[in-house]
């Protein structure tokens, strides 16, 4: 498992699957993932088999160390290794969180570390709708800048909406790590 100060990372189990899937299907939470419909229990199961234990994605659940709880799940996915860059992606299902100052800050970090220290990724990278204000702050958090924007790619609720193309890369991660150890 990969610690944090608050979360664990650690793999997803056939077990956390009901409860993933209940949080990833909420509207208010599906209407910032890419893909959009509801997934069902044999859609997951294939999401599962091919993507979670697949070459290409790197995904955890998020447990809290103290207790266990599952909490929700983030990874790397469309790694690729020749450009060493992957896309992040990260949720807090419980207790309708989505995004949030506690756990997924600290997930965040976890995973930066781990996509910047041991898979020696380059850059990281996110898509993300216009509208979508606690991944914008997550970001600025993390030290993400904007690097992007796709007009009018997205529509949702009626109306059009961009796509804000967020990046890190390596030396600045490192940069800002060292900033915060001094």
């Amino acid at each position: 498992m990969l610690e944090g100060k608050v979360v664990g990372l650690r793999a997803i189990e056939p077990g956390d699957l009901d409860l993933l899937r209940e949080w990833r299907n909420r509207p208010d939470f599906r209407r910032y993932f890419r893909e959009y419909r509801e997934i069902g229990a044999d859609m997951q199961k294939r999401w599962y088999e091919n993507v979670v234990l697949g070459d290409s994605v790197r995904m955890f659940a998020i447990q809290e160390l103290a207790t266990g709880r599952l909490l929700g799940a983030c990874g790397l996915c469309y790694l690729d290794f020749v450009n060493r860059s992957a896309d992040f992606s990260i949720y807090i299902g419980a207790d309708g969180l989505y995004i949030d100052d506690r756990y997924a800050v600290d997930a965040a970090d976890v995973l930066l570390g781990y996509g910047f220290d041991e898979l020696g990724l380059h850059r990281i990278w996110a898509e993300i709708y216009d509208f979508d204000d606690k991944k914008v702050e997550l970001f600025d958090k993390l030290g993400f800048t904007l690097d992007g924007r796709h007009r009018d790619a997205h529509w949702g609720e009626g109306t059009w909406h961009d796509s804000l193309f967020y990046g890190l890369l390596a030396p600045d991660y490192f940069a800002r790590r060292a900033s915060q150890e001094a």
